[in-house]
């Protein structure tokens, strides 16, 4: 059965494949310093070797920080209602199904980070998932108001924090110094194990980071459920199936160059900064907070514009391959990982930041095109088949 085929008998639109196929993409080039340099440092700590690297960053922290992983996470809150939508149609109990598919999510997690990348989405995707549960009856009102008050307290958090190394750097550079030590410390030793250590080094490393990076996965959580209430909203309002809706024109036309202008402003300030721990480099990353938002829904006006064109072969192949995400994502970080760890080719901390976002897009691509050839052959993904046979208990 073709792509087109499975979609009008799923009742589902385009849209949502073509996003998660441009997300996937967005993740991979955003989430490559991370395999490539130590989390505590990334690129500080070697990256920036020609000024190409910094226009790099630029690029990537302009176009898609903190609006690669919304989109994924606006996707989830699609699917959650997809799911809600298949559970009713089929006359079956939903949360049976849901929160089977939850253990699933938080078991590939954990695998996901030992076998590839402490900064794993899906252990967190898989706990707030379980609260997204509670809103599955909630108005769309309630969900745009809820995640507007999420989204809004992580863009204070953001503020905060630049705005507390700003004061410390100024009235206690003694204590910042410190902290600049322990962190100088810490990505030493990440190097040594990801650059130099075995294969299970390399997996206890990655699982004390993604323990010390929690209060970071905290800020992020504000945003996932808040995107997760979004994308709920979109189905439950139909605007997930109806791209020439007024409010995607105005998305691209104003939310748009509003928001990768401020975030341009904040990549600016993030590639000017020395160090890590510095006012700039903090102030930098909460600017692209600030815009992350009016960008995601400027990138979603886009893909509604593309979604409502004529069909092409190129946004078929693309959209086809959104359909497998889950194993485009666990994939990517498997080749990373092989890329840059010393168990694999052992680039760890010798690229610079230029080169690794393009080895990084070279990969998202490749995993992107391996699971639309992959889903011209069987009904789903890889993962997506093994996660869904879990959550069925093998039912059809």
């Amino acid at each position: 059965m073709s792509y087109a085929q499975q979609s009008i008998d799923a009742g589902r639109h385009i849209m949502p494949d073509l996003v998660r196929a441009f997300a996937i993409i967005g993740i991979a080039v955003v989430n490559v310093g991370l395999f490539a340099y130590a989390m505590d440092l990334s690129y500080f700590d070697g990256g920036y070797q020609t000024q190409s690297d910094k226009g790099a960053v630029f690029l990537v922290y302009s176009l898609f920080m903190m609006k690669s992983y919304t989109l994924f996470s606006f996707m989830f809150g699609v699917g959650f209602a997809y799911q809600i939508q298949s559970a009713k149609q089929a006359e079956a109990g939903f949360g049976g199904r849901y929160f089977r598919r939850i253990i699933g999510l938080l078991i590939l997690g954990v695998a996901h980070i030992a076998y590839g990348f402490q900064g794993d989405i899906l252990l967190l995707y898989g706990l707030l998932g379980a609260a997204l549960f509670l809103f599955r009856n909630s108005s769309v009102k309630k969900m745009v108001v809820v995640a507007s008050i999420l989204i809004g307290l992580q863009i204070l958090l953001g503020v905060l924090v630049a705005a507390s190394v700003e004061m410390g750097t100024r009235f206690a550079p003694d204590e910042m110094a410190v902290a600049g030590a322990e962190v100088l410390e810490k990505a030493q030793r990440s190097k040594e194990i990801f650059g130099g250590g075995g294969f299970m080094e390399a997996v206890h490393r990655r699982f004390y980071e993604y323990g010390a990076a929690s209060p970071i996965f905290i800020y992020q959580g504000f945003g996932v459920f808040g995107y997760f209430l979004l994308g709920l909203a979109a189905v439950k309002s139909g605007l997930i199936s109806n791209p020439t809706a007024a409010v995607w024109s105005k998305f691209r036309r104003f939310a748009l160059p509003i928001g990768v202008l401020g975030s341009g402003v904040g990549g600016w300030f993030f590639i000017s900064a020395e160090t890590f721990l510095s006012p700039e480099t903090m102030w930098g990353m909460a600017l692209v907070g600030i815009f992350a938002p009016l960008s995601t829904a400027g990138y979603l006006g886009l893909i509604a514009k593309w979604a409502a064109a004529a069909a092409s072969p190129i946004k078929t192949f693309m959209a086809r391959g959104g359909t497998a995400t889950l194993s485009a994502y666990l994939l990517q970080s498997l080749l990373l990982s092989f890329i840059f760890n010393n168990y694999g080719l052992g680039l760890f901390g010798q690229l610079g930041a230029a080169t690794c976002i393009a080895i990084a897009l070279a990969v998202a691509l490749f995993t992107l095109v391996f699971s639309s050839l992959w889903r011209k052959k069987f009904k789903l993904g890889p993962m997506e088949a093994l996660l869904r046979g879990w959550t069925y208990l093998g039912a059809k």
